[in-house]
């Protein structure tokens, strides 16, 4: 079973910069597609950026042009690079895989971008 374990995130303020990290258990890391996902207070969870095991990326409009997603297969660990944060990127951010399969949520890591 896939364990993933967030890092990183804390307190920004608007037009900062940021990065998380998720480390993940287990042998097959490098076939997953992984994506990060944000949950804000009242919202449902929504998928900001993801990466195929090929290195292909999407992205929401939302983060376009401001985060970076990418991932190091010999540390099975996934990254996101956040800059020109706004106060609507507060958030609690996690990982998972996309593909083939999600796996159980880890504990997330708090976001928070405030003045």
């Amino acid at each position: 079973q896939v364990q993933l374990v967030e890092s990183g995130g804390g307190l920004v303020q608007p037009g900062g910069s940021l990065s998380v990290s998720c480390a993940a258990s287990g042998d097959d890391f490098r076939m997953y597609d992984m994506g990060w996902y944000r949950q804000a207070p009242g919202n449902q969870r929504e998928l900001v950026a993801t990466i195929t095991s090929g290195g292909s990326t999407t992205y929401a409009e939302s983060v376009k042009g401001r985060f970076t997603i990418s991932r190091d297969n010999a540390k099975s660990t996934v990254y996101l690079q956040m800059n020109s944060l706004k106060p609507e990127d507060t958030a609690v951010y996690y990982c998972n895989v996309v593909y083939p399969r999600r796996v159980p949520w880890g504990q997330g890591i708090q976001v928070t971008i405030s003045s």
